[in-house]
């Protein structure tokens, strides 16, 4: 698998997506990770308006590190409005697959080529897991790990995903199954934007796989969860499944647009 892996990523172009906002204390850290992992790839820093001069960095950073490039947008505009941008950049560029990740470090951008190598195998949506085996999550309190577990059980229950971390933010994604998503029909943001995700490739017959990775909190900066966005994709979630049962009670087929 070793050699088939270094034989496909010299032909398949990648594009890692990194929304930032106020991330200067950890892009310097993700963007050479990320160039020592997957030396052959492209990164567009997607940044909000940072006032803490994160896309200069990332752009000074660029001109040593190459193929990193910036998309400045005015201000904060959301998790899921960054990847959705991202994707839409990439797609027009003409890359092969869209890595979506966060720049905080949570992620470990070691573990890009594990994420990224089930593509060979026509998977079309990869997703780094933590409720795999092998997937672990340090440091993490229980009741934390119970609304985690229970909301992503909750999710795949409802919409029928088969999924076990339909919130997870690390994936790698295969261009065409990201063309055969309505991207401009992709609302939520936050975790919502993940499942929404999950619930559309999965609804496009995409093949996903899960790969376990290790989730490790922030170092650096502070987190942009919030009670908002959780309550967001829980609501969100129930009125997918809502509108999946009443298109299964009408028999109308279950493979379509979200």
């Amino acid at each position: 698998m070793t050699h088939r892996w270094v034989s496909y990523a010299d032909r398949m172009e990648v594009l890692v997506v990194l929304p930032t906002y106020n991330e200067l204390e950890n892009i310097d850290h993700v963007l050479r990770r990320i160039r020592a992992a997957l030396p052959a790839a492209t990164v567009l820093v997607v940044d909000d308006g940072s006032p803490d001069g994160t896309a200069d960095a990332a752009e000074i950073l660029g001109k040593e590190l190459g193929a990193i490039e910036v998309m400045r947008r005015p201000g904060k505009s959301g998790l899921g409005s960054a990847y959705r941008a991202g994707f839409r950049w990439g797609l027009d560029r003409g890359f092969d697959a869209c890595i979506e990740m966060d720049a905080d470090l949570s992620h470990e951008p070691e573990a890009l080529p594990t994420l990224v190598a089930p593509l060979v195998d026509g998977n079309e949506l990869v997703i780094g897991s933590r409720y795999v085996p092998g997937g672990v999550i340090p440091n993490w309190s229980w009741d934390r790990r119970l609304l985690s577990r229970g909301g992503n059980l909750y999710a795949s229950a409802l919409l029928g995903l088969g999924v076990a971390d339909t919130t997870a933010g690390f994936r790698a994604y295969a261009a065409p199954l990201l063309r055969r998503i309505d991207l401009d029909s992709v609302r939520a943001e936050g975790y919502g934007f993940q499942i929404e995700m999950t619930y559309a490739a999965r609804r496009a017959g995409a093949s996903i796989v899960e790969v376990p990775i290790s989730f490790v909190d922030r170092v650096e900066g502070e987190s942009k969860m919030s009670t908002h966005i959780v309550v967001e994709a829980l609501g969100l979630v129930t009125l997918w499944g809502l509108q999946r049962l009443v298109r299964s009670i009408r028999g109308q087929p279950q493979v379509a647009r979200v």
